[in-house]
């Protein structure tokens, strides 16, 4: 078959699988992966070379990693480092350990036994990631851990990539290779940081946009191919690229132009691995190749969920992690063939292995979709998970709600050395903060029991931050009625948020978006030729005239006629106030 016809095939299975799978809630990357065992050599047969579309399709995963890369500024690379090298280097420890012994137990020699155990505690990147960005999962507890752990994966597979030889008798690392390694690290570091953002600044100049879609992808071609020139995985270049440009001006142009490539590589990739079946071997031994399976992917599911459990994540979180993270990867396919090649394993044993982790490849998103059905229709509604224990403190300021909003009162009040307590309802969002260094509890500010003990008796000030109206009115109330000595500030959605407020006598109520919106009409005035004084003037003038609104129409909120009667009065009003100023 022709070059051009196998495009056409592989982009016919694309279109027809994967909106199937899609309506069938299977998701796109186990479509992909059904759509390669069906036309691969194994059914249909209408490919053959599926090696070299591997090895080309793996460009896919290179260019997953760099899109990745651009989104981990260094700094948040470096707040990442308790789930990248905390959870990452236990999870791969254990899970080796776990495996390997299994593999011991079935009658394998010591060395091969590890070699089983590391190259299948390993799980596939693209596919999780993947799938995870399908579900909206990445910015979840479980999807930032999953994608941390991975990385540490990525990272930990090149030195074992080095070292299979030297265990093989066969050859090993020399000290120029170490050296090329450190050079190419350096270079590339350097260049990223000192070279490609005034070449990009260039290209960028001359606006043709096809000039930085090619400049886009010969900084990805290009890195990749110096990491692999050097002995290095041309995955791991390609995210350094990208963490070396995250925080560049050029971050989201980049990321535009790499993402068609990157999902038609991936969906390639899927399908190439789908070819990969040995579905043979399953017919040949159904038991042996089902039994391995589930038995793999039931003793790193267990690991995974103790290492969870291990790393603080709570219940459901620790299960959804536990589940994706328990199939294979696509880097023990690579571990497996230099093993067989090298003599450390048995040719027969690595294409057995082979074909188990393509079908806990294969079983992973289905899993994943499994557990959500299971979780959402026997579950009932989840269990709330119990609020964290308040260590005992003297906060001059409670923050209650801590969202966009209330993280900058947080800041500014740390900045100045005032000690605050803060809560926040939302587990994720509590556990997410955590991890950036903020003192944090996970607690409903609109119960009188975590008020207390958070030490509202004894504390200054409430903030109130908190996304949800009736929470925010319940606190609200409560705080007034408990602890009058408590004084409130409190931020409000809307003008019916704020009249609630009001009504329990709050005197400071911030509408959230007021004081920005306020401040973008001043720009505009400016934009538009007003002087920077006068466009001030008017804005304050319309700021004072607003509140004196607000303040009236409190008092008539139930009433919508008498409401919309003062505001068509009170913008009639403004309106000869600015034609007698002029």
């Amino acid at each position: 078959m022709s070059l051009t016809a196998q495009i056409a095939l592989f982009l016919a299975a694309a279109v027809v699988v994967v909106p199937l799978f899609r309506w069938l809630k299977l998701g796109a990357v186990l479509g992909y992966l059904a759509a390669g065992v069906v036309i691969g050599p194994s059914i249909l047969g209408l490919v053959g070379d599926v090696e070299a579309i591997l090895h080309f399709a793996e460009f896919g995963v290179v260019l997953l990693l760099f899109v990745i890369g651009l989104e981990l500024q260094p700094s948040r690379l470096w707040v990442m480092r308790r789930p990248v090298f905390g959870a990452g280097g236990l999870q791969v420890v254990l899970t080796t350990a776990a495996l390997g012994m299994a593999a011991w137990a079935l009658g394998e020699q010591p060395l091969p036994s590890l070699v089983i155990g590391f190259a299948l505690s390993l799980s596939s990147t693209a596919l999780i990631l993947q799938v995870l960005g399908e579900r909206n999962e990445l910015r979840a507890h479980h999807g930032r851990s999953a994608f941390g752990i991975l990385l540490f994966q990525d990272i930990a597979v090149m030195p074992a990539l080095a070292l299979l030889p030297l265990a093989s008798g066969q050859g090993g690392l020399e000290w120029r290779d170490v050296a090329l390694g450190l050079t190419v690290l350096l270079a590339v570091s350097a260049g990223g940081r000192y070279l490609l953002r005034p070449l990009l600044r260039i290209v960028a100049h001359t606006r043709v946009k096809e000039a930085f879609t090619a400049a886009a992808l010969l900084v990805v071609v290009g890195t990749a191919l110096a990491f692999e020139a050097s002995g290095l995985s041309m995955a791991l270049g390609a995210f350094i690229a990208g963490v070396l440009l995250a925080d560049s001006e050029y971050r989201h142009e980049l990321e535009a132009d790499i993402e068609p490539f990157k999902g038609l590589l991936l969906g390639l990739f899927f399908i190439a691995v789908g070819m990969s079946a040995n579905v043979a071997l399953l017919t040949e031994r159904p038991l042996d190749v089902l039994g391995l399976g589930a038995g793999f992917l039931m003793l790193k599911g267990g690991v995974m969920w103790l290492v969870a459990r291990l790393t603080r994540h709570r219940g459901a979180a620790a299960r959804k992690l536990a589940v994706a993270m328990a199939g294979g990867g696509e880097f023990a396919f690579v571990l497996f063939a230099i093993a067989a090649r090298d003599g450390i394993l048995d040719p027969a044993t690595a294409d057995l292995l082979v074909i188990v982790v393509t079908l806990t490849l294969i079983a992973t998103p289905l899993a994943m979709s499994l557990h959500s059905m299971l979780e959402g229709r026997l579950g009932g509604k989840a269990a709330a998970p119990r609020y964290d224990e308040i260590e005992p403190d003297e906060p001059r300021v409670i923050i209650a709600g801590f969202g966009r909003f209330g993280q900058i009162v947080a800041r500014v009040l740390r900045a100045r050395r005032i000690r605050f307590t803060a809560l926040e309802v939302s587990q994720s969002q509590a556990d997410f903060v955590r991890r950036f260094g903020n003192k944090l509890y996970y607690g409903d500010a609109s119960r009188l029991d975590i008020l207390r003990a958070a030490g509202a008796e004894r504390a200054e000030l409430l903030v109130l931050a908190i996304d949800d109206v009736e929470a925010s009115v319940r606190a609200a109330e409560l705080a007034r009625k408990h602890f009058p000595g408590l004084r409130i500030l409190a931020r409000a959605r809307n003008r019916q948020h704020a009249f609630q407020l009001m009504d329990l006598g709050i005197g400071v109520v911030l509408r959230e978006t007021y004081g920005s919106s306020l401040e973008m009409a001043e720009h505009a005035l400016v934009a538009l030729g007003a002087s920077r004084e006068s466009a001030a003037h008017d804005v304050r003038r319309f700021r004072g005239h607003d509140e004196a609104t607000l303040a009236a129409q409190a008092a008539i909120k139930d009433d919508e006629e008498k409401i919309m009667a003062t505001t068509r009065a009170s913008a009639a009003q403004l309106e000869r106030l600015f034609e007698s100023d002029a």
